[in-house]
């Protein structure tokens, strides 16, 4: 049990790096086409990524589980929906605020999580909430100047981080009864079908403007979406959600490491020390409920 939950915890750090590093290429790929195009063409290469895997990959620890059920379908379709709402919101704000700024709000669902999940009865310990405030507080440093200015986008991160909470709830609770795989693919495809309507209906469709931001497409679809956000419906196979959240919620850190790296967006001593302060609230959330155990072995031990 201890080796899955480690397991889970270093594959939801991968998609945490994923995660970060992706605001610069969602970022990079609305210089030449709108926000909703770039969500849903990035879904849809990703949804073509797992279809291999879905066709031929056996269900090996649920044999009996045919190959679509009405509650993997519904799973898919509400986490796709989810998906769709949390995305295109993040999409829609990187146009009005920066990529550390949209990090550190989209992070704030680690708070959201645990209060959605005190609603479906998910016990909260001690551990998990100190490691939230200790990762907020990290996230602010790392994110706010000393004039913080709440910029239109800043808004639209804020609903989104709601939504983001919303969406690892339905994660944690729809992938330990079906499929990862299969889930994942289903809610891509979904994301990608209403993300595509909105862009038919709201944005212009330029090919050569696609073929300019295919770097962007090809680095969201295949190793944000095909990659990032299917390591996490199979981390979350194994982990609470809330302490998942805290976990995933490193994304701010990597994505304020990428836009100083990449888009030459500031990166200051007090930033650093929010980074610092956002790992002890992982490793806080991680190893507190862990504490009476190794002490009661210990004394066993004396």
């Amino acid at each position: 049990m201890r080796s899955q939950a480690l397991r889970a915890d270093a594959l939801m750090l991968v998609t945490a790096v994923i995660w970060g590093s992706a605001f610069v290429a969602q970022t990079s790929g609305m210089n030449h086409i709108g926000p909703f195009l770039y969500s849903g063409l990035r879904f849809a290469l990703g949804s073509l990524c797992l279809l291999p895997l879905v066709l031929r990959r056996p269900a090996s620890d649920r044999p009996s589980e045919p190959m679509l059920t009405q509650g993997l379908l519904l799973g898919g379709a509400l986490m796709g929906l989810a998906l769709a709402l949390g995305i295109n919101l993040q999409q829609v704000g990187l146009m009005f605020t920066s990529v550390t700024n949209a990090g550190f709000i989209t992070g704030l669902y680690v708070i959201v999580v645990p209060l959605l999940g005190l609603l479906i009865g998910h016990r909260t310990g001690l551990g998990t909430w100190l490691g939230a405030v200790l990762a907020v507080v990290g996230m602010f440093l790392l994110s706010v100047g000393a004039h913080f200015h709440v910029a239109p986008g800043d808004w639209l991160q804020l609903i989104g981080a709601f939504v983001w909470g919303g969406h690892v709830i339905l994660v944690g609770l729809f992938a330990s009864r079906h499929d990862p795989i299969r889930l994942a693919f289903l809610q891509f495809a979904t994301c990608s079908v209403v993300s595509l309507a909105l862009a038919l209906c709201l944005e212009p469709i330029d090919w050569p403007a696609i073929v300019d931001a295919w770097p962007a497409i090809l680095y969201g679809g295949v190793v944000a979406v095909g990659i990032g956000y299917t390591l996490q419906v199979i981390a979350q196979k194994d982990a609470i959600a809330s302490h998942a959240a805290i976990i995933l919620s490193l994304e701010a850190v990597f994505a304020a490491i990428a836009g100083a790296w990449l888009l030459d967006e500031s990166l200051q001593m007090r930033g650093y020390i929010g980074c610092a302060l956002m790992l002890t609230g992982m490793l806080v959330a991680q190893l507190w409920p862990q504490a009476p155990r190794l002490n009661a072995e210990a004394r066993q031990k004396a």
